[in-house]
């Protein structure tokens, strides 16, 4: 479970990626800041962002998918 502290620091750094043009995903869905937050708090799955820049070096998108051990 994330700390209060950490999770406003994810929704503002979402929030960042999205004002500078950059898409959101969950699971591979289009999402929101407040929505990958919320499911990120609740899951007891760990999830890690992939960042997606384009050639110019721009930040695209941001993923986060379930992190699986194998």
């Amino acid at each position: 479970m994330l700390s209060e502290e950490t999770e406003e620091n994810m929704r503002k750094n979402l929030e960042k990626a999205v004002q500078r043009g950059a898409s959101l995903y969950l699971e591979g869905v289009r999402s929101t800041p407040e929505a990958i937050v919320r499911y990120c708090v609740n899951e007891e799955m760990s999830y890690m962002p992939d960042y997606v820049w384009n050639n110019e070096g721009k930040l695209t998108e941001v993923r986060y998918d379930k992190i699986r051990h194998t």
